[in-house]
């Protein structure tokens, strides 16, 4: 039984990355902190974790804290772009592309990510926060 459980923590994490923002140093922050002050970071390279949440006109970050607000005003729009292209460490497979059999399955997991604050890029309908730009890193 132990060594059941000892085998499922050892689970290794996928890591997606692009060279787009090559020689950039990210901050590393925590979700509220952030949110809470968008503004002082804006412009700025960030290392963040959440979870992810798509769907149909979704691409939105969320404070992965069980006690944290859950609404899409605290939200953050990940905006990615075909110009930071994010593929798994080491190979040329692409996030978003279909490989053996299927698609990587990002939504409703817990991720780290890195990119570029945008507080006036409020995602889709307006209804976000702020956003991620120049996602270059995906740690799921």
């Amino acid at each position: 039984m132990l060594q059941a459980f000892l085998i499922s923590c050892d689970k290794q994490h996928q890591v997606f990355e692009s060279n787009c923002n090559e020689g950039i140093s990210f901050k590393k922050i925590g979700f509220s902190e952030l949110t809470n002050h968008l503004e002082k970071y804006d412009k700025q390279y960030v290392e963040v974790t959440g979870k992810y949440v798509e769907g149909f006109e979704q691409s939105a970050l969320f404070n992965d804290s069980l006690f944290a607000d859950h609404s899409l005003k605290k939200a953050l729009w990940v905006n990615f772009s075909q110009e930071c292209p994010l593929y798994l460490t080491g190979t040329r497979i692409g996030l978003f592309e279909y490989h053996n059999g299927a698609f990587t399955q990002i939504n409703k997991r817990y991720i780290t990510i890195k990119g570029q604050v945008n507080v006036r890029n409020t995602g889709y309908l307006k209804k976000y926060k702020g956003a991620l730009d120049k996602v270059s890193f995906i740690k799921l």
